[in-house]
C-alpha cells in the first residue's frame, strides 16, 4: 500500500510542462562576392533531336536539351599584383578568357575599323565575281547552242552538196546492144 501513495507523485512529474524551445531560423548572410576567390563554373547546353539509345535499340529519347557542366568552378590562387603591391580588387578579374572583357583602345578600334572595310570591299568583288561569273554561264550556254546549231548546219551542208554533185553529173549513156556479146544460141532454121 506504501507504493500507492508514490504513485500519484509519478503521475505529476509525468504531467509536469517542460518550457518550449522556440527556433527561429538564422537571418541570410549579406551577399558576398566570391568572384575573386572561385572561378564560376561553365556549363553549356547541347541540343539533341531525336535518337536511339545507343544501350538499347528498343529506346528512343525525344528531342531534348543535355546541359553538361564544361569546367567545374575551382579556387583562384592567383593573387592580383599591381605594381609592387598585391591588390585585392572587388571587381574580378578572371584569367580565364571567356570571362573576361575585350581589351578597348584606339589600336584595337583601329584594327576593327579596317577589318570591317575590308570585309566591305570583298563582299563587294565577290559580288562583281558572281555577276561576272553568271554572265559567263550564260555567255557559255550560248555558245554550246550555236555549236549544235552550227554541226547540224554542217550535216545539211553536206547532204545538200551530195545532192548537187548527183544532178551535175552527166547521165551516163547506155551502150548499144552490139557491143554486148550474147551466147544465146544460133536461131534454128525451124518451119
Amino acid at each position: 500500500m506504501k507504493i500507492l501513495r508514490f504513485l500519484p507523485l509519478v503521475f505529476l512529474t509525468a504531467c509536469s510542462t517542460s518550457p518550449k524551445v522556440a527556433l527561429r531560423p538564422l537571418p541570410p548572410p549579406l551577399a558576398t562576392d566570391h568572384s575573386t576567390v572561385r572561378y564560376p563554373e561553365v556549363v553549356r547546353p547541347y541540343y539533341f533531336g531525336r535518337y536511339l539509345d545507343p544501350n538499347d535499340n528498343l529506346v528512343m529519347h525525344e528531342q531534348h536539351v543535355v546541359y553538361r557542366v564544361e569546367e567545374n568552378t575551382r579556387w583562384d590562387l592567383h593573387p592580383i599584383i599591381s605594381g609592387d603591391d598585391v591588390v585585392f580588387p572587388s571587381v574580378p578579374l578572371s584569367h580565364d578568357a571567356a570571362f573576361n572583357p575585350l581589351p578597348v583602345n584606339d589600336a584595337v578600334m583601329a584594327e576593327i575599323n579596317a577589318q570591317k572595310l575590308a570585309t566591305v570591299q570583298i563582299t563587294m568583288q565577290a559580288r562583281i565575281l558572281s555577276a561576272a561569273l553568271a554572265q559567263f554561264e550564260t555567255a557559255l550556254q550560248q555558245t554550246r547552242t550555236n555549236l549544235q546549231e552550227t554541226a547540224a548546219l554542217r550535216v545539211t551542208v553536206k547532204q545538200i552538196e551530195k545532192r548537187l554533185d548527183t544532178l551535175e553529173t552527166p547521165p551516163v549513156q547506155p551502150l548499144p546492144q552490139a557491143a554486148f556479146p550474147t551466147y544465146e544460141p544460133a536461131d534454128s532454121l525451124s518451119p
